[in-house]
């Protein structure tokens, strides 16, 4: 096991890995390590270049990922490009339509998880992402699967986005566009056969943070 509490959770995109593991970093004292967010980084920063992404080598790929750094703070790390936040750009449209390209690369893959397991010098981390509970840290003390049905991905991610409850036409084109995400990225989401699955259809946020706050608790990981 690592020398610090370790909590992974993985699952499929947009079950609310992120907002998630930072409100259980925050009832454990951890600070949190959104391994998405530096994919999307390496795709930013490789955007910054130009050039069609078809033309993309995996050589100049990773060469991006080099301007790509956390820096921590009291609750997770910021991940910077070239130093400077890069949070705004991270979130736009064409990294979305880009970063599972980028994280099929498996140095790039091997370069992030490197990054992530060296956040254990800060202390305490809850993870999320992809291979968290696998590659990065297969020892860890609670491994989490999140889950929730594609409607209800999609309601959640439509509502962040738009700002107020999504239709029923607005949720059906979202939630196809999340199952066909989803078979892309099978090969590099999988559950730890250790883990514990939550599932999130028709619970509150704050009930599933709860339940894996109660999961960590149970394995004797301290509460602030």
């Amino acid at each position: 096991m690592s020398e610090q509490p370790v909590v992974t959770i993985d699952g499929p995109a947009a079950s609310g890995k992120s907002s998630t593991a930072q409100m259980v970093a925050d009832a454990l004292g951890a600070r949190h390590v959104d391994s998405g967010a530096l994919y999307r980084a390496i795709t930013a920063a490789r955007l910054r270049e130009g050039g069609a992404p078809e033309f993309w080598t995996e050589a100049d790929v990773l060469a991006a990922a080099q301007r790509v750094s956390l820096v921590p703070h009291a609750r997770g790390f910021t991940v910077c490009i070239e130093g400077r936040d890069a949070e705004e750009e991270l979130r736009g449209q064409a990294v979305t339509g880009l970063v599972s390209m980028v994280a099929k690369i498996s140095d790039v893959r091997g370069w992030v998880n490197a990054q992530v397991r060296a956040t254990l010098r800060h202390g305490a981390v809850v993870c999320d992402g992809r291979d968290m509970g696998t590659a990065v840290f297969p020892d860890a003390a609670l491994k989490v699967w999140l889950v929730a049905l594609p409607e209800e991905r999609a309601r959640r991610r439509l509502l962040q986005r738009l700002g107020r409850p999504p239709s029923v036409e607005e949720i059906g084109p979202e939630a196809a566009a999340l199952e066909a995400r989803d078979q892309r990225d099978a090969e590099q989401t999988q559950p730890a056969p250790d883990a514990e699955w939550v599932d999130g259809t028709g619970i509150s946020q704050g009930e599933q943070v709860a339940r894996i706050v109660a999961l960590a608790a149970s394995r004797g990981m301290p509460l602030i």
